[in-house]
């Protein structure tokens, strides 16, 4: 009998990092690397702004990402 872990989409989406990225070319601003995980699953981007303004951000997107996976479970 094979024993199965947890899928990836029953954990929840969380932060792993934000930290300082080059500016992509043409840019002079700030910019942040950030990378959300779920499990195996990573979702990568990059955002300009101040640490603290990417922060903001990054959470409120995990924020929604989680309220929209806890919605498609069975009821």
């Amino acid at each position: 009998m094979m024993k199965l872990g947890t899928f990836s989409i029953e954990q929840p989406f969380r932060i792993d990092e934000i930290v300082r990225a080059p500016a992509p070319d043409g840019s002079d601003s700030v910019w942040h690397r950030y990378v959300i995980s779920q499990g195996n699953n990573t979702i990568a981007g990059i955002r300009a702004g101040r640490h603290i303004e990417v922060q903001s951000q990054v959470e409120a997107m995990v924020e929604r990402l989680n309220e929209r996976r806890m919605g498609k479970r069975p009821k």
